[in-house]
């Protein structure tokens, strides 16, 4: 069930029969010079989406923005602090158990360490102040990793690459432009720093050349199929 096409009634409907909600998490965040900037977020919806065909659950209206370090300086990067998406998430729970939401899952097609860290915290402190609530956290690429490792050709493939361009050729064909060289990172270990773009110029992070639609859609219902094993743990 799409939220945003729901009446207040229909949401009034599934809350009290307990129905769990995903929150899909994206970002507005450069995918190299061939993927839109919506990209993490159509994954995450498209998943999300899927996942609602197999078990019963409502798909929330996405969060399009989040927090991105390494891209941040890229053209197109359009970033939220930690704080900000602690403060978000705080928000968005809260409400959703104010709506008698008490099942629910934050789903992030971005896969960031602070990002992730920020969801994490913010679902954490939820369930220590209302124990009753029922809440998991999951990244869109850990499942891919979990459940289709042997489709990939690219060893490391994460962002840009193989695995978000062959899904996006699935998902949304006629935002793929014209597919780059494979290019890795030269980011410095353990370092920080205020440029991290002289060190990835082309924002690519695997082999976009090794993508296909047809392995698209493999991964994308793939991940749904664990989404939905998710969705139906907070069941049980």
């Amino acid at each position: 069930m799409e939220m945003m096409w729901m009446t207040k009634d229909e949401i009034r409907n599934e809350s009290v029969a307990g129905t769990p909600v995903i929150i899909p998490f994206g970002t507005v965040e450069q995918h190299g010079g061939h993927l839109p900037v919506a990209t993490d977020t159509l994954q995450a919806y498209g998943v999300a989406m899927r996942s609602a065909a197999r078990t019963k659950v409502v798909v929330a209206p996405p969060v399009h923005y989040g927090q991105c370090s390494s891209t941040r300086n890229h053209p197109g990067t359009i970033t939220i602090s930690g704080d900000t998406l602690r403060s978000l998430v705080d928000d968005l729970i809260e409400s959703f158990v104010h709506q008698g939401f008490k099942r629910i899952i934050l789903f992030s097609g971005h896969a960031g360490r602070i990002h992730m860290s920020a969801l994490r915290e913010s679902a954490e402190r939820a369930v220590r102040k209302d124990p009753s609530i029922r809440l998991a956290v999951a990244c869109d690429l850990d499942l891919v990793r979990e459940t289709a490792q042997e489709l990939l050709r690219t060893p490391g493939d994460g962002h840009a690459g193989e695995i978000e361009t062959s899904r996006m050729l699935y998902l949304h064909p006629d935002s793929v432009s014209e597919v780059p060289q494979e290019e890795y990172p030269a980011i410095p270990p353990y370092r920080v720093l205020p440029d991290p773009e002289k060190y990835w110029p082309g924002g690519v992070w695997g082999n976009p050349g090794a993508a296909d639609e047809e392995k698209g859609k493999e991964l994308i219902e793939r991940s749904a199929d664990a989404l939905a094993k998710i969705v139906e743990s907070l069941l049980e």
